[in-house]
């Protein structure tokens, strides 16, 4: 398998950790991987972005521009800042609740309609609300691995559920587990059930 993938946010959202599992799940399947981190001050809330290369042909850690197949945003600024990765027959998977990070400039009235309305004109886009997929676990912290579970459902990531799974059960400390998962289910149960409504309505 060859595949690009670049995962962005903001410091304290999980993102290396999300591109940790993703990589090493696709490590775990038989392909080499290449990865990296770009971190702008991530301790104060600055942006993040995590680049996994996937298959033979990556001969750098870090995506050129127009390279990723996959852009997974768990800011909608950040998913605006790093469109420009996205190939144009690429997918976004973008969380809607905003975070102001520090790259980001203007009015405290920041709420992110307008930057996943302007995803949503320029590629093939799955919004997903943090804080109502969360929300059975109490804390959007659990987002960086529910949303590998939204991009396993939707097929796009590329990786068997199982081999995913059993590396959150590696990777993730032992008292986390079982939440974890729970969260990675919700996910990926979160895309069949909008897969499932978007073929309804064809």
């Amino acid at each position: 398998m060859n595949k690009d993938i670049m995962i962005c946010g903001v410091g304290g959202q999980g993102t290396v950790l999300a591109s940790r599992i993703i990589a090493s799940a696709a490590m775990n399947e038989g392909n080499a991987v290449h990865s990296a981190e770009t971190i702008g001050m991530a301790q104060r809330g600055g942006p993040v972005t995590s680049h996994v290369r996937i298959g033979e042909s990556a001969f750098s850690p870090l995506i050129p521009i127009g390279g990723a197949d996959l852009l997974i945003a768990f800011e909608p600024s950040e998913a605006v800042r790093n469109l420009r990765y996205l190939k144009k027959d690429g997918f976004l998977i973008v969380n809607t609740v905003p975070v102001k990070p520090t790259s980001l400039s203007g009015g405290a009235d920041y709420d992110g309609k307008a930057e996943i309305e302007f995803l949503k004109s320029k590629c093939d886009c799955l919004a997903v609300d943090s804080v109502e997929l969360c929300a059975p676990f109490g804390s959007s912290k659990f987002f960086n691995v529910a949303v590998l579970g939204t991009a396993a459902g939707t097929g796009k990531l590329g990786l068997d559920k199982e081999t995913l799974r059993n590396e959150i059960i590696r990777i993730v400390p032992e008292r986390f587990t079982q939440m974890n998962l729970a969260a990675f289910e919700a996910g990926y149960n979160k895309a069949l059930k909008i897969g499932e409504n978007e073929n309804a309505n064809k």
